[in-house]
């Protein structure tokens, strides 16, 4: 049986232990680090506050919930409500909406064209706004064994709502293939073996396969810290959650070394809280960190029904 609340609920902990801290400078946190959950700080929010990388994971989940299937147009609406309403927020605000993702949705709210075509497709549009909600996405085919070409067409079409550069997309498309690989029970040291064996020029250009070079050519856990980056860039995000990955050994230790790199502390604390999550699983995630968490009640129950879904073949 498929339980969704290994990922989910590890991937909104994590971003939720980071949203306090985003853009603080590394140096100072690893003066004196955060290993609680903590309110305030950066975005002025209460403690155990989610950002825009939850809401969007969750806006995500209710579509399939929904649908009991993707559907690119009603996610596209989930994320207008998101961003109009604040629904799927924890405290009824939207705080932390990129501009990649503003521009794409705006774009959604004023023209309803087809969804998967309203993500930017310029170079500077490959923030990690896709990578940050792509984790249902893992689940979805995970539990419909879909075979590589049928995960890459989905993955492409849901990162392009917001985010449509090819950059973009093969970074989900690397986070989603890693996910799935220990969904079916691979190591994390198995897993990334695997995704660095794809072939990739069946779907993306050279120049954006070298993008990758670092994770795909080389082994990201042997680089030193000063040359992992927790910038917004969705290279550096996913390069800096695989590197916390495989270098720690539990789902706490993860998402603490994960805030504590700096600058987007959200997105990599999710990311790397998605990857901890399904690897590590729901009971080994800290139980003051659950309790904190605003909503939680209401993020369970939604892994809850996520789950008869995915069950529910």
């Amino acid at each position: 049986m498929i339980d969704s609340k290994d990922g989910i609920i590890g991937l909104i902990i994590g971003d939720a232990m980071g949203v306090p801290l985003e853009f603080c400078m590394r140096k100072r946190l690893m003066i004196n680090p955060t290993t609680e959950m903590k309110g305030y700080g950066s975005h002025n929010m209460p403690k155990g506050s989610w950002s825009d990388d939850s809401s969007l994971t969750i806006a995500t989940i209710d579509s399939i919930i929904k649908n009991n299937k993707i559907v690119y147009q009603d996610i596209a609406t989930n994320f207008l409500l998101w961003m109009k309403e604040a629904k799927y927020t924890p405290t009824g605000k939207v705080f932390d909406i990129g501009r990649t993702c503003l521009r794409a949705i705006s774009r959604f709210e004023e023209n309803k064209d087809l969804a998967e075509k309203c993500g930017g497709n310029k170079v500077y549009d490959n923030g990690n706004g896709s990578l940050m909600r792509i984790l249902p996405i893992a689940y979805y085919c995970y539990s419909r064994k879909m075979q590589e070409n049928d995960i890459y067409e989905i993955v492409k079409n849901v990162s392009s709502i917001t985010h449509r550069h090819e950059i973009s997309i093969m970074g989900c498309f690397i986070y989603v293939l890693y996910c799935v690989e220990l969904l079916c029970g691979k190591n994390i040291e198995d897993a990334y073996n695997f995704i660095q064996k794809i072939n990739y020029t069946k779907y993306f250009s050279l120049d954006t396969i070298t993008c990758y070079d670092r994770i795909l050519k080389n082994n990201i856990k042997e680089y030193s810290l000063d040359k992992i980056n927790s910038t917004g860039y969705v290279v550096d995000t996913l390069e800096a959650s695989l590197w916390v990955l495989l270098n720690n050994s539990s789902y706490n230790d993860s998402i603490i070394n994960a805030i504590n790199l700096g600058n987007d502390t959200d997105t990599v604390g999710a990311c790397t809280g998605g990857f901890a999550g399904i690897y590590y699983g729901f009971n080994s995630i800290k139980e003051s960190w659950k309790k904190d968490l605003l909503k939680y009640e209401y993020i369970e129950n939604l892994c809850n029904d996520f789950n008869k879904v995915l069950n529910n073949v």
